[in-house]
């Protein structure tokens, strides 16, 4: 008698896909954070990514004490130190184009990192990015042209500063997909928060340093936290999925972080920005759909 397979529960993709997304959520959540206390508070921006990356190693300390300094060794040291500087000038550009554009057409634009992490797969880490994530991200980068409008007199030079941002993140993950191959998630989680807090202070020194006191002391305590869980949600994504399969689904992002500028700061972007997002979410939903029946057509041949 032949034996039926066993589905496969719960596929390696769905986790790589609520991993992502868990992230996401967190992430909007640090920026309402990072924004109510620089334009609410008007703490200094470059200040403000210092402290929250100094709480954030702060409270990584249990782990390293739990993991012992075994957590710290590597064999690839200049990776990490290349991928943290990419994140820390990613973080600079990020905080400079809020200052010149609306914080909802801001966000739209660093949205434009998972199609470079998309193309950069393909092109550095040589993973299989078939017609189905080829054409995800077609429709995708579609529905941010639709919320940017570079065509209209509103677009400005200073709107590409978060495309900066997104590109230099961008590669900040190719190379953190890359260490997931040999690094454990704890290893490289850990060399993110020891390494930009030294980067960040620097940058903060040179800037004029600020000292947080009170309601934004404890803000940036939280924020921390958040940095901690949201930074390793990011790396277990890109542990059990390909890059080019679990970045689509960092644009849920864009509506999470859009629900909470209007939840807490009142913004209220254009009709048009949600016909872009739409066509983003369809896009991530299509591909999760595509992976779930590749992975079961595997399984089953398999058995």
């Amino acid at each position: 008698m032949k034996t039926l397979p066993t589905p496969t529960a719960r596929p390696r993709v769905v986790f790589g896909a609520l991993w992502m997304v868990m992230a996401g959520v967190t992430f909007a959540l640090l920026n309402v954070i990072t924004q109510w206390v620089t334009m609410k508070l008007q703490f200094p921006p470059v200040s403000a990514a210092f402290w929250q990356y100094a709480f954030a190693m702060v409270l990584s300390f249990p782990l390293l004490r739990k993991l012992g300094f075994k957590a710290m060794r590597t064999n690839y040291p200049g990776y990490h130190v290349i991928r943290v500087l990419l994140a820390a000038f990613g973080v600079q550009a990020w905080v400079i184009g809020l200052a010149h554009v609306p914080i909802w057409q801001a966000i739209a634009l660093v949205m434009t990192s998972p199609f470079f992490v998309i193309i950069g797969a393909r092109l550095f880490l040589h993973e299989r990015v078939g017609p189905a994530r080829w054409l995800a991200t077609v429709i995708g980068f579609g529905g941010v042209l639709i919320i940017l409008r570079p065509w209209s007199d509103a677009f400005t030079p200073a709107a590409l500063l978060p495309v900066l941002a997104a590109l230099l993140w961008g590669a900040s993950s190719l190379i953190m997909k890359s260490l997931t191959t040999s690094e454990r998630p704890e290893t490289i989680t850990v060399w993110l928060l020891v390494l930009l807090t030294p980067i960040n202070g620097a940058l903060a020194l040179a800037a004029g340093f600020a000292v947080p006191s009170g309601m934004t002391l404890a803000l940036f305590v939280v924020a921390g936290l958040l940095t901690v869980v949201s930074q390793y949600l990011l790396t277990l994504a890109y542990s059990v999925a390909d890059a080019a399969y679990v970045q689509p689904f960092d644009d849920l992002k864009l509506p999470l972080n859009v629900l909470a500028g209007w939840l807490f700061f009142g913004y209220a972007p254009s009709g048009y920005l949600w016909v872009g997002a739409v066509l983003i979410l369809g896009a991530s939903l299509y591909i999760l759909n595509h992976e779930i029946r590749r992975e079961k057509r595997h399984a089953a041949a398999r058995n």
